[in-house]
Parts: structure tokens; C-alpha cells; sequence
């Protein structure tokens, strides 16, 4: 188990665990959980919800988590003006991997090292589940979006362009 499989247990959250097989030369990761998932489970790409880890103003001791839809882009401006600061970059990979303790590609928004500040894209709202990272590749969790809000006490934003 993934920690952030574990979090949702001890929390008794309900969720349902996808796996499939990760192309090791896959670097499209969301895309690829896109098109390795399930078809019967009739997903759509606005379900499928990437985790960024972003720096602010430059610093990298000062990260936050943007939850997105994987076929979006994150909007920096947007995300900069929710986290109340002048601008964000997204965190180099060696830096996200350490600080979440998760490698790129698997980095679940739950579980983390530490509970950084966390936007998720408003668009999540519009569904009655949504898919994340279950903590490494090849692993989604499905989860009703509100759950996820509260767990991480998170913003529900718009922040994609």
C-alpha cells in the first residue's frame, strides 16, 4: 500500500483502487492512465487529475499542490493570485519528488511528507468521482471530489487556462 492509500483507510474514506501496467517509457503519465484504464468505467480526460508541485516566488522552500485535469494546463497566473503571491514555477522533478516523498508520474496529492498548501481545479466539482495518483505509476484512486477538498483542506479553484 501507497501512503496515500493508507490515509484513506485510517480516515475510513471510501475510494476505489485502479491499476494497469506503466510503460516504462511512458512519460505522459497522465495520458497513459487515460488510456490504460478500464473502458468499461467510461472515463472521460477531464476526470483523470494530475498533481503539480509549484514554487512560489521563486523559493523552493515555499511549495504548494495544484490538482488539475490532465488534458489542462496549469494556468501560473491564476494559481499565483490564489496562493497570494507574485509569481509560481513548477518545482524541478528531483525537488517534488523529495519534498512528497512520491516519484514523478505516481505523486498523489495525499500522503504527502507534509501537507503542503493545495489548489484543485474548480472543473473537479463537475463530477461525481475523479481519479489521482494513487502514490506511484500505473496506480489511480478514484475518489469523490469533495472528500478529497476536505481531507487536504484544500482551495477549490479555477486554475487551469
Amino acid at each position: 500500500m501507497t501512503p496515500a492509500i493508507n490515509l484513506l483507510k485510517k480516515l475510513k474514506i471510501k475510494f476505489n483502487i485502479h491499476q494497469y501496467k506503466h510503460d516504462p517509457n511512458q512519460t505522459n503519465y497522465g495520458q497513459e492512465a487515460i488510456d490504460k484504464l478500464d473502458p468499461s468505467l467510461n472515463i472521460t480526460a477531464a476526470q483523470v487529475f494530475k498533481t503539480l508541485i509549484v514554487s512560489l516566488n521563486g523559493n523552493n522552500k515555499t511549495l504548494a499542490v495544484c490538482v488539475l485535469p490532465v488534458d489542462s494546463h496549469l494556468d501560473l497566473k491564476k494559481a499565483a493570485k490564489v496562493l497570494n503571491c507574485k509569481k509560481i514555477d513548477l518545482a524541478v522533478p528531483n525537488l517534488a519528488q523529495k519534498v512528497t516523498g512520491y516519484l514523478v508520474g505516481g505523486i498523489s496529492p495525499l500522503g504527502q511528507k507534509q501537507q503542503l498548501p493545495t489548489l484543485i481545479d474548480l472543473s473537479a466539482s463537475e463530477h461525481s468521482t475523479m481519479f489521482i495518483s494513487g502514490g506511484r505509476r500505473g496506480l489511480e484512486i478514484e475518489i469523490v471530489p469533495q472528500d478529497l477538498v476536505n481531507i487536504l483542506q484544500a482551495k477549490l479553484v479555477e486554475i487551469t487556462a
